[in-house]
């Protein structure tokens, strides 16, 4: 065992010794180096080098066994919703000239398109102002459930001249739709019994039961998943014209699942066929496409085009609220434990049932907080009317302002719990705005700009916006920055306009996305800007009713039905969801997943870690140079690696890039061997996350000990020491140093057993 410990530290050495480029010296070299060195040498110099040279071949040895990788532990520092500064926000909109732009195999481009601006737009005329759509909110009844699907075409033909089967099939799927119809609402038993009526109407050719039994069978809803089975029908029902069926068929071929092979080509055909049918999620998916640059040229202007097409029809369906916040959660960001926003994670149900205890209590916090809970859903808790109206009127009782006004919400919208009332909306409202409420100023601000239920008032609805604005509320903002933009009951202003739309942004509010996508898009009172405006509507079109199946996904991978979870998260990719791509490529990477074989599985996880770090996410940019250094589903390739650890430290301030960075200029990895720059990397990851302390104190001592071979290896009497005994001198020294140690250490052990 001594034997193998002294090779391999003369191995170690003489690797340092090749690495740092020190040739073996003659007798030659050696009386050239003494004539010209021209002193004698000192005996205790002599030692003092001979010792510090053990320490430090020893110090290597130990420092290369626990020595660190570049994939070294996350460090908490990497979350970009936490570790980007707001001036390096800024920055990044205006950085597009020295982004690096690759081409992947299906022609995806590696990084966003410029954003160079169009020219401006400064005489604004009334037309110009008519091509901006009403982004006020609709107090009417919203239309149920956003649906992703378009009606199929079937025969004309009265009821007396259907046949029995399809007399049959028609009440099959009206009676099962009665209780999908219900949403969220809906029992988990009540749909399964739902879909087994569908899959009945569908053996009986009904087309609309065939449809949502495909897509059953595609996601594995309340049924089995048979993703050959969805795809027989799909073809029947595509051959027909279904739009809905050729988006199914469009990502079978664009991913290769359920498909004879993959094919972007034909991916595109039938992505194009159905997003001109009407399908929503389609025209995203090509929206993202031509944004991205996926087996098409980057366009921004067809983007727009198609997510503009989504984002109008999103928008229409949004309810007074502003609709339910997507659930962006990230399985990385779980993994190491990164707190999540609030409008992101899901409520714990031991958390859940504390609130209802305090609830139960008379806790007019916990009330109001569940009753909006329940009004919007969300948080992994299913929307239920009853129930918020319910904790509403306890919380009015006691005297809660905001469960009035909330209540006027609730009657002025109408819901299954409260019926469409304007007087009592008006009453509620008027009872919280007189206690300075800015969601009742907000209410009766409504009420008077609409005329529902009082006389149209611009002027009074101003006013009251105004307050309710000043206080911070995002509907006061929202309708505030809508009536500057017409010039209603204020003066016409699109600055403040555009002020109040951003500030309303910033709460998540839909309609403040769409307003300021539609400013943008048209140039009217700022520059025309496609990118941004794109940037905008694809934020609307991702909150339709479909960013649900975020949540499906998230409950089947923890419920363990991993593959389902995958497959899921993949539909949701290809039509641009960032946090899908992410958590994708997230579970391909942990080999959870026996969706595709392990090779094929890698490149797959590549393609998505690119397109999620081409959506600005820090984690997925780290995973990209992981990925081409390690040569996990491509070749070794350290520049390309050193360019993604490059992106993600300057974009995001990401420790671990930063970290990875010093490595490979300590080890001079596809990029200059540079111990200072090393140095400053190390220094500048240490500085951005306190979790980079320790590994960063350890790769600064590997640092160092490298400084102090370099100067040994400058120094004459070294070499003179190789000379006059041997090159193995140092190692037959170190072995005796061993030897020495393991014989007092058996004494020691000798003098305790006696």
């Amino acid at each position: 065992m001594l034997a193998t410990t002294t090779t391999s530290l003369r191995h170690l050495y003489l690797s340092l010794s090749s690495q740092n480029g020190v040739e073996a010296i003659t007798l030659e070299d050696y009386c050239a180096a003494i004539r010209s060195a021209n002193h004698s040498v000192d005996v205790v110099r002599l030692f003092a080098i001979m010792i510090i040279r053990w320490v430090v071949v020893l110090l290597f040895s130990a420092l290369f066994v626990f020595g660190i990788k570049p994939n070294s532990p996350r460090l908490k520092g990497d979350n970009p919703t936490t570790d980007i500064e707001d001036e390096e926000s800024e920055k990044k909109k205006e950085r597009t000239s020295d982004r690096l732009v690759l081409l992947n195999n299906d022609g995806e481009t590696m990084d966003t398109m410029s954003q160079k601006q169009s020219p401006a737009t400064y005489d604004i005329t009334n037309d110009d102002i008519e091509r901006m759509s009403n982004a006020a909110i609709e107090v009417s009844t919203v239309p149920s459930a956003g649906d992703e699907f378009t009606k199929e075409k079937v025969a004309e033909g009265s009821e007396t001249e259907k046949t029995e089967t399809e007399k049959r099939g028609d009440e099959l799927y009206r009676t099962a739709m009665r209780f999908l119809d219900k949403g969220r609402a809906a029992s988990s038993e009540a749909k399964k019994a739902a879909y087994r009526l569908l899959d009945e109407a569908a053996q009986l050719k009904h087309k609309e039961a065939m449809k949502l039994t495909a897509y059953a069978y595609l996601f594995g809803d309340y049924t089995r998943w048979n993703i050959d089975e969805a795809r027989a029908i799909f073809e029947e029902l595509a051959s027909g014209g279904s739009a809905d069926a050729q988006l199914a068929l469009g990502f079978m071929h664009a991913t290769g699942l359920g498909a004879t092979e993959s094919s972007q080509a034909k991916a595109l055909i039938y992505y194009t066929f159905s997003a001109l049918g009407g399908n929503p999620l389609a025209q995203m998916a090509l929206g993202y496409r031509h944004w991205s640059g996926i087996s098409v040229q980057q366009n921004c202007e067809r983007a727009l085009t198609w997510y503009r097409k989504v984002a109008q029809r999103v928008n229409e369906q949004v309810r007074i609220s502003g609709g339910t916040a997507m659930q962006r959660i990230r399985l990385p960001d779980e993994q190491d434990t990164v707190s999540t926003s609030s409008s992101s994670s899901i409520l714990d149900s031991n958390l859940l049932n504390y609130y209802k205890y305090l609830a139960d209590k008379g806790d007019l916090q916990a009330q109001v907080g569940l009753g909006q809970l329940y009004l919007t859903g969300g948080r992994g808790v299913e929307q239920n009317m009853d129930l918020a109206s319910q904790y509403f009127s306890t919380a009015a009782q006691a005297g809660s302002t905001n469960a009035y006004a909330y209540l006027g919400k609730m009657y002025l919208d109408g819901t299954p719990a409260t019926p469409q009332d304007n007087a009592t909306a008006f009453q509620f409202f008027k009872k919280a705005a007189d206690k300075g409420n800015p969601v009742g100023q907000s209410g009766l601000a409504i009420m008077y700009m609409y005329g529902k239920g009082v006389k149209q008032d611009y002027i009074k609805a101003a006013k009251l916006f105004t307050l309710a604005a000043e206080q911070g509320w995002v509907d006061g903002q929202l309708n505030l920055g809508y009536l500057h933009f017409r010039g209603l009951g204020v003066k016409r202003d699109f600055k403040l306009a555009i002020k109040y739309f951003q500030l309303a942004s910033q709460s998540g509010h839909v309609n403040a996305y769409f307003n300021l996508a539609q400013i943008h898009a048209t140039g009217t009172g700022v520059p025309r800007n496609c990118h941004t405006a794109v940037e905008l509507y694809k934020n609307v079109a991702e909150r339709g009713r479909w960013s649900e199946r975020l949540m499906e996904a998230y409950a089947s991978y923890r419920g363990g039905r991993v593959d389902e979870a995958a497959f899921k998260y993949l539909f949701l990719a290809e039509l641009g969801y960032e946090p899908a791509q992410t958590n994708f490529a997230y579970i391909i990477d942990r080999g959870e997943s026996n969706l595709f074989p392990n090779e094929e599985a890698l490149q797959r996880a590549l393609l998505h870690w690119q397109r999620s770090a081409n959506q600005d996410y820090a984690y997925a940019r780290i995973k990209l140079g992981d990925y081409y250094y390690y040569g996990y589903g491509t070749p070794v390739d350290y520049e390309m690696a050193a360019a993604q650890y490059k992106i993600a430290s300057d974009r995001h301030q990401a420790a671990q890039a930063m970290f990875n960075l010093g490595y490979m200029h300590e080890q001079g990895l596809g990029i200059n061997k540079d111990m200072h720059l090393a140095k400053r990397f190390y220094d500048m990851a240490a500085e951005t996350s306190t979790d980079a302390y320790m590994p960063v104190s350890l790769a600064l001592m590997k640092l160092t000990a490298l400084f102090l071979v370099e100067h040994f290896k400058e120094n004459s009497f070294v070499t003179m020491l190789d000379y006059v005994f041997g090159a193995n001198w140092d190692l037959y020294v170190i072995t005796l140093f061993l030897g020495l140690i393991f014989i007092l250490w058996m004494g020691y052990r000798r003098q305790r057993i006696i």
